[in-house]
């Protein structure tokens, strides 16, 4: 088949070869994908980004060299056109064929070019994409948004949202962050809070709208002490996170915070949000205004003055949602009510919070310690039956080691230390960062810290000899070590925080 003799030339030669591989490589492995059934997110890579910039970088070629090749004919007076544009003559069978390969090969271009954008824009958007491409960097929380109950959820329905403009800030974004990882300049672990993260009322609220908030809940929780027994203490509270009926709306209860009537700012004294000694109230229906201010240490009235209020919203309380990493006392007490953990080894939960103390430079490390730290505890232990503790120690190596496998990543610096969770108030001062009692207005009013604001006791003692409150009654509180009633004084987190015992 003749073509013009300008597309002879070295130049248009390698871009075609280019393209025509690079269309080879792209059919060969979406036959593979679909075919064989076989995906991740390397070969969506390849299928629909990587490979099509070089088809069009070889198509580019064969042009580019045709252009290349016309003018070195017409310095050397080949060929010579008295008008700048070559003059196309369809009688001309080279011409002809160049002009239909033209046209039948931009057709089945631009239909592969529609169908690799669409495929591009939709894997680019999916969580294999955002969880797995950036292995190192996206591991802590892809495992962590797994074990959550929003792993059903894409990525991008919190993190982005619907329409062009936060779309097109995210893939901007995403070029900063993927120049960050290929030159390995960026923090271990990824600071947080995201401080440009889309506002909760436009994600969030897309499931979760403020209106149709539910009553009151009960939660069941299971923890385990550090007696030679591992003795079982159960808790069971009437979480108030709405009122007593849902007809009352959000007229009380921990979600009247977001209440639409209601705005609620503050000011942090840092931007990681840990603590707020400023915090504004007002009432959007009579107008109201009350201002508390942390009575031990307020903020001065020139930082008053030059920060900007944050609206408190979903994000303020629930700032885990799909990337929480729970504390030693959390995934343990997990381990051992699933069975992952055998509960009839003896200190087993006090043996395990031991190996949480200090932190750790390597999953590696880590795994070797649990293994080292488990079979010297046990190895003069006396026990009729030593298969059966051979047994349980080798469960309890690989229950520990599972546990802390979804919770700790030494390599990225991820762990329950980097990221405070701020629902609740025994860890970390969440809550407390308000309800302290130290949030003080000009007329005394304060911000409470009683408890039963926001939930009540209904049950709790040692398995089979629990206490147990009438409908609509609550227990005092009642903690599972004898501390002489220390932490109605105190913060929760002023132990919990460092002891995990």
């Amino acid at each position: 088949m003749k073509l013009p003799r300008s597309y002879y030339n070295l130049l248009s030669f390698i871009g075609t070869a280019i393209a025509g591989i690079s269309l080879f490589m792209m059919l060969y492995l979406f036959i593979i994908a679909i075919v064989f059934e076989r995906s991740s997110s390397y070969l969506g890579l390849f299928i629909y980004i990587i490979i099509p910039v070089f088809l069009l970088i070889g198509l580019a070629l064969i042009p580019l060299g045709m252009l290349f090749e016309l003018r070195k004919r017409k310095k050397r007076g080949k060929d010579y056109l008295e008008k700048a544009w070559p003059i196309i003559d369809l009688n001309i069978s080279k011409y002809r064929n160049a002009i239909i390969i033209f046209g039948i090969g931009s057709l089945f271009f631009l239909f592969l070019t529609g169908l690799g954008s669409y495929e591009a824009f939709h894997y680019t958007e999916s969580v294999e994409f955002c969880g797995t491409l950036c292995h190192e960097v996206m591991e802590p929380e892809y495992v962590a948004y797994q074990n959550s109950s929003h792993s059903r959820v894409a990525c991008v329905d919190c993190h982005v949202g619907s329409g062009a403009d936060w779309f097109v800030r995210s893939k901007l974004s995403g070029v900063r962050q993927v120049y960050a990882v290929l030159r390995d300049d960026f923090s271990r672990p990824i600071e947080t809070p995201i401080l440009n993260l889309r506002p909760a009322r436009e994600t969030c609220e897309e499931c979760h709208w403020p209106q149709k908030f539910y009553e009151r809940q009960l939660r069941h929780s299971k923890h385990y002490l550090t007696d030679s027994l591992n003795t079982e203490w159960n808790i069971s509270m009437q979480m108030k996170i709405g009122p007593t009926h849902s007809s009352l709306g959000l007229s009380e209860g921990i979600h009247w915070h977001i209440n639409p009537n209601v705005k609620i700012e503050y000011i942090a004294k840092r931007d990681k949000r840990k603590k707020i000694p400023w915090v504004k109230y007002t009432n959007l229906e009579t107008g109201e205004v009350t201002i508390y201010q942390d009575s031990i240490k307020p903020l001065k009235t020139d930082k008053i003055e030059s920060s900007v209020p944050r609206n408190m919203d979903c994000m303020d309380c629930h700032n885990r949602p799909s990337h929480h990493y729970l504390t030693p006392q959390e995934f343990i007490d997990y381990a051992i009510a699933s069975g992952d953990i055998p509960n009839d080894l003896p200190f087993i939960k006090k043996v395990s919070m031991d190996l949480f103390i200090d932190p750790y430079e390597s999953i590696d490390t880590l795994n070797t310690e649990i293994e080292r730290y488990v079979s010297s505890f046990y190895s003069n232990y006396e026990s009729l039956d030593k298969e059966l503790l051979i047994a349980q120690i080798d469960s309890a190596i690989n229950g520990i080691k599972k546990a802390a496998s979804t919770n700790i990543f030494p390599e990225m610096g991820v762990s329950w230390d980097e990221y405070p969770d701020h629902i609740g108030h025994k860890t970390y001062n969440g809550c407390f960062r308000c309800h302290s009692d130290n949030h003080v207005s000009k007329d005394g009013r304060t911000i409470s810290k009683d408890c039963n604001l926001c939930h009540s006791v209904v049950k709790q003692g040692i398995k089979g000899n629990e206490s147990v409150a009438l409908v609509d009654e609550s227990l005092e509180f009642v903690h599972p070590i004898n501390i002489k009633g220390e932490w109605k004084d105190g913060l929760c987190v002023e132990c919990h925080r460092y002891l995990y015992n």
